[in-house]
């Protein structure tokens, strides 16, 4: 599944209604501080933080990509949920990775300290997780 990954600061109609779906899946603790998905993207949006992961013209993952001066942090990643299990979401946090590295910039995982699913995460990929 090719899936490319861009930076999103402008979406169109259809752009939003994936995100929407897309965050429409994610369980309620990854959308914090946000007080809803419409807000989290149209942060992201306005911040030029949201990456996506497009495949056949439609977003099938996003996540927000911080690029501090110390290091890159990589929060609120989300796949929707029919398409999840297909590699996006490892898609995503390797294009994550490659541009932090190519910006000489070390790339953490950021998440709340007390979910499992993101320690696992942090866990496999070998990233440092910093709490939100």
């Amino acid at each position: 599944m090719p899936v490319h990954v861009e930076t999103l600061t402008t979406a169109s109609p259809q752009d939003r209604l994936d995100l929407a779906k897309i965050y429409a899946d994610a369980p309620d603790w990854l959308l914090s501080p946000h007080a809803d998905a419409e807000q989290l993207i149209a942060t992201g949006l306005e911040s030029g933080t949201l990456i996506a992961g497009r495949f056949n013209d439609r977003l099938l993952g996003a996540a927000l990509l911080a690029r501090n001066d110390d290091c890159w942090r990589l929060s609120h990643l989300c796949v929707r949920r029919i398409t999840r299990g297909r590699g996006v979401g490892r898609r995503l946090l390797d294009e994550a990775r490659r541009q932090a590295e190519a910006a000489g910039k070390p790339l953490h995982l950021a998440a709340p300290a007390d979910q499992l699913e993101s320690q696992a995460l942090a866990a496999r990929t070998q990233l440092p997780l910093d709490t939100l």
